[in-house]
């Protein structure tokens, strides 16, 4: 069996890549695809093959996807592009010989308000309609997210945001590659939509908890409502497009949509996900 990873320049593609290795994939049967060739040279060292290949490139994908039985369609990190750019490499997966897709995409996307889940709404269905044998593995948010909050609340002392009392299941990048790798090269998952999640949804409060234990210092949350959240990311420096964009985010959790802690990651990655603590004290170490 042999695999393709895409966005393996990115940060969830390239643990995909890593994932598929340490499970034991020979690395003559990866191929990485991205958009810069240095970026991709720590993997073809380790005789990963590579290929340079935009999401818009149909040519480079089919070339790149070409021998492969599993594509592993990392979702693209532009926003108003997706769609398009997704059904291009579904079409050159199907072009190049590609039996078998695993898509990464976001929470309940097919009944979430998330402002980040019509592209992955629309991805789904062209997913379902690509004649490959196909898995939805959609990821709650990555705990990485929060990193720079973390590291504001170092100088601050506290983490803003008009969240209130929403939850997040979220979990480590590397844990969701686990799963993403797990699912590619496991038996059973067509056809299937797994939720993936960290193993508890955690607040805000717990999360200004956990700061202050990794930071050694007192963290509060500081709850606001979206009118002044907006103001304050507006008085800090953001554009009003990417103020709107974190407060519609934060309006989703308020919500519940990434409250949702599911057993789909943990059972696939056979161990509990990595907990809130043990990355927020990482991250102090650095």
């Amino acid at each position: 069996m042999s695999y393709v990873v895409t966005g393996a320049t990115g940060h969830l593609g390239r643990l995909v890549v890593e994932s598929l290795l340490a499970q034991g994939v020979p690395a003559a049967g990866i191929t990485a695809t991205g958009r810069r060739a240095e970026a991709l040279a720590p993997l073809a060292d380790r005789g990963v093959r590579t290929h340079v290949a935009d999401y818009a490139d149909a040519g480079a994908l089919t070339k790149a996807f070409a021998g492969a039985d599993v594509l592993v369609l990392v979702s693209g990190s532009e926003v108003g592009r997706r769609v398009a750019q997704h059904r291009t490499a579904l079409e050159a997966a199907a072009a190049a010989g590609v039996t078998r897709v695993v898509y990464t995409s976001a929470p309940h996307a097919d009944t979430t308000e998330l402002v980040l889940a019509p592209e992955h709404r629309a991805t789904e269905e062209l997913v379902r309609a690509s004649g490959l044998a196909w898995t939805i593995v959609r990821n709650n948010w990555y705990t990485e997210n929060y990193e720079g909050v973390v590291a504001q609340a170092r100088g601050t002392g506290e983490i803003v945001t008009s969240t209130g009392q929403g939850r997040v299941a979220s979990a480590t990048r590397e844990d969701y590659a686990a799963g993403a790798a797990a699912v590619a090269r496991g038996e059973g998952h067509e056809g299937r939509v797994l939720e993936l999640s960290g193993d508890v949804a955690w607040s805000f409060d717990e999360l200004a908890a956990a700061a202050a234990e990794a930071l050694g210092r007192p963290v509060v949350h500081r709850s606001v409502s979206p009118e002044e959240h907006r103001e304050a990311l507006l008085a800090a420096g953001l554009d009003a497009g990417t103020a709107g964009f974190v407060v519609a985010l934060d309006e989703g959790i308020r919500r519940g949509d990434l409250a949702d802690a599911t057993a789909d990651l943990r059972t696939l990655i056979g161990r509990p996900t990595t907990p809130l603590a043990t990355t927020l004290a990482g991250w102090a170490q650095r």
